[in-house]
């Protein structure tokens, strides 16, 4: 028996940075608000637990392709994060990289259905 893709290591290899891009280039978000949609919008297929999305989220602050402010809501502190200008061109960059092998492993899967 496989693991399924989201508890597989290497296959999930720059899966978080880009849906986090992704749904951060929508508008800003905080963490449980990004893990919560990353589950609804996959079905459950797909969940990034608080041990991979906030170092994940602070990685990409250091890195400069997104940034956070503090908002006081609901008698707690609360970090929002939003994409910058190099978190755009590296969601460009990530997504036509994913678009690229998506294309190749379609044509594999479609390859073996005929072979």
């Amino acid at each position: 028996m496989h693991p399924p893709a989201a508890k597989n290591p290497a296959f999930m290899s720059g899966v978080p940075e880009l849906v986090v891009l992704r749904l951060l280039a929508q508008r800003e978000m905080y963490g449980y608000e990004i893990a919560r949609l990353i589950r609804t919008l996959t079905n459950d297929s797909l969940s990034l637990g608080e041990g991979v999305l906030y170092p994940a989220l602070h990685a990409m602050e250091q890195r400069g392709l997104v940034r956070s402010r503090s908002v006081a809501a609901e008698g707690r502190i609360r970090i929002y994060y939003r994409l910058s200008a190099r978190g755009h061109a590296r969601l460009s960059r990530l997504t036509a990289e994913w678009q690229r092998l998506r294309t190749g492993i379609e044509g594999i899967l479609g390859a073996a259905d005929h072979g």
